[in-house]
């Protein structure tokens, strides 16, 4: 890997590990777990659309990683992992169908993906199929925040072009 590209990588990854750690910080806007902006995931859609699937992928698993080390949070790395895993695989099947020009609908796609990766999880360690109850709640939130943070990450890709190979 070129020195250029790695280094880019690192500071993508800096950066998405500061929105992380800030945004775990701020209180839940509403008091249903799991519900959160997800801020970091434009660093993710513009690493996707800058770097290409292998880079991007890269830089979510550094990032879930980090944060859950960084957090001291053992479990929500479960969650974030899987989480992130079907948000990406989601993202990228969208983006390959949607194109850049709809990055916030392939944001959404994300996140309600993201939701369905927790909602598994969740399943998983309790044993218990109880906590599908928060899917209707964990998908509106998905959509809502999906567009907030697939616009930002679809301006932000519009006005700047990184010259990285």
């Amino acid at each position: 890997m070129k020195t250029k590209k790695l280094t880019f990588m690192a500071m993508l990854l800096a950066i998405a590990l500061t929105v992380f750690m800030v945004e775990a910080r701020i209180p839940p806007p509403v008091p249903i777990a799991g519900v959160k902006l997800g801020l970091a995931n434009v660093v993710t859609l513009a690493a996707l659309v800058w770097l290409g699937r292998g880079e991007a992928l890269t830089l979510l698993i550094l990032r879930v990683i980090l944060g859950s080390v960084f957090t001291g949070q053992a479990v929500s790395f479960l969650y974030s992992m899987a989480g992130g895993l079907l948000c990406f695989a989601a993202m990228c099947a969208a983006l390959k169908l949607l194109g850049r020009q709809r990055l916030w609908v392939v944001s959404v796609f994300g996140a309600i993906f993201h939701n369905l990766g927790q909602i598994i999880v969740a399943a998983a360690l309790t044993g218990s199929l109880g906590v599908l109850a928060y899917l209707p709640a964990l998908l509106i939130s998905g959509v809502l925040t999906g567009a907030f943070t697939g616009l930002a990450a679809q301006l932000l890709t519009s006005r700047i072009h990184p010259k990285v190979e």
